[in-house]
């Protein structure tokens, strides 16, 4: 079967799942949008401060929109961090202290959090160097959570859990909403005081509600990633309970400025209307990943998760039967991007990794993978991430030539 019509047949076996996916759009544009009426946003909120940031009216009522959006006492949302990593350390560190204990209940995390927790590499300042303990709770074998040894385990001791809600590099599903608030009544049933914190990269606004609804008491997440809408700049996001928020601010900047200092660099109005603009570049996103996966199905490749399966993030796994596959694959798209895309990427040794990657973005912003995207790690399974999109009609087009690769 030629591509174009592959594709027309897979958009009619997923009308439902898009249909669905718009229902969930316009659902979280009305509470983005009821956030911003709330809190009485205006064009002087966009106003440039410079210097040690004080009394910055806009960042603090974008504090205060993100916070309420998400479900949360508070929230910073700072171009300051550098990345979702960097987001996700000063929440996690910020909030324990040495003789702590804190438990991963989703397995080995992200691996650019294995530094930060200390488990590759012990810098002075990673989580077990600060003499915290920590341990890892193994998935079961098909990759779910381990219920039973999450309530042995969890007691009185434990300061705080951590839950990766996507899969990260590995083909574990990843962690739905509705599991998360299984898991954290658990915790809390064991031990109410106990820190629940959910990494939600990847996951924001591509269900009706976040993790911080369902009991979470902290949450962090990356704004070039799904809550930047595609067109912020670099930055990321703290948000919680108001006490754990300030511990994650004094980590971030000093203890004793925490949130009331930084200027953001004429960047509030970038921030604000990349969260407006969010619901919707999501839902792009899914339904590329919905027909990404029904296409690779249709042309005899495993691909997770399936395409009527119900989505928590944005990422599409693709299984290749080689290194060669896999990289003619990255190629592909970043051949068929907007930005450079006369380029052939090559896998390199990147910050954060023990593995060479292989990345395809041709991005407006470096690294963005709300942009359509790939990148993997080069080792067995030969595994592609395909995440993103800004357009619906940009992903159909790259589709249809990677079928004609492919077949």
């Amino acid at each position: 079967m030629e591509a174009d019509k592959i594709i027309k047949e897979a958009m009619k076996t997923i009308r439902t799942q898009l249909d669905y996916t718009d229902e969930i759009c316009d659902h979280n544009q009305k509470k983005v949008l009821q956030a911003f009426i709330d809190n009485r946003v205006s064009a002087t909120d966009f106003s440039y401060v410079s210097g040690y940031g004080h009394d910055d009216c806009g960042r603090e009522k974008l504090d205060r929109v993100f916070a309420q959006t998400f479900d949360c006492q508070n929230a910073i949302v700072r171009n300051h961090f550098v990345s979702g990593t960097h987001a996700i350390a000063c929440a996690i560190l910020g909030n324990v202290k040495y003789s702590d204990s804190v438990i991963s209940l989703s397995g080995k995390p992200y691996d650019t959090m294995e530094e930060v927790l200390g488990t590759r590499e012990n810098h002075i300042g990673s989580l077990i160097n600060s003499g915290v303990n920590y341990k890892e709770i193994d998935l079961l074998p098909d990759g779910q959570l381990d219920f039973d040894s999450i309530s042995k385990q969890v007691d009185q001791t434990t300061t705080m859990v951590l839950i990766q809600r996507s899969c990260g590099y590995s083909l574990r599903p990843s962690i739905n909403v509705d599991t998360i608030k299984k898991v954290i009544q658990i915790v809390k049933n064991n031990n109410p005081n106990c820190i629940c914190f959910v990494d939600n990269c990847y996951g924001e606004f591509v269900e009706g509600i976040e993790p911080s609804s369902v009991g979470a008491d902290i949450i962090a997440g990356s704004l070039i990633k799904n809550p930047g809408g595609g067109i912020v700049e670099t930055g990321g996001y703290v948000a919680g309970k108001e006490k754990f928020v300030k511990n994650a601010a004094n980590r971030l900047t000093a203890p004793g400025i925490g949130e009331y200092g930084g200027s953001m660099l004429n960047q509030t109005r970038l921030i604000f209307q990349g969260l407006f603009m969010a619901p919707s570049i999501v839902a792009n996103a899914v339904k590329s990943a919905i027909l990404a996966s029904k296409v690779f199905e249709m042309v005899g490749f495993e691909s997770f998760p399936k395409f009527d399966e119900k989505r928590t993030d944005i990422i599409q796994k693709i299984k290749f039967q080689s290194k060669e596959e896999l990289m003619k694959f990255c190629e592909t798209i970043q051949h068929f991007s907007p930005i450079d895309s006369y380029i052939t990427p090559v896998p390199d040794d990147v910050p954060g990794y023990d593995h060479k990657l292989i990345m395809a973005g041709g991005s407006f912003i470096e690294g963005s993978t709300i942009e359509l995207s790939c990148d993997a790690p080069l080792r067995k399974p030969f595994v592609g991430f395909l995440q993103g999109a800004l357009s619906f009609s940009h992903s159909k087009i790259v589709l249809e030539n990677l079928i004609s690769y492919l077949i």
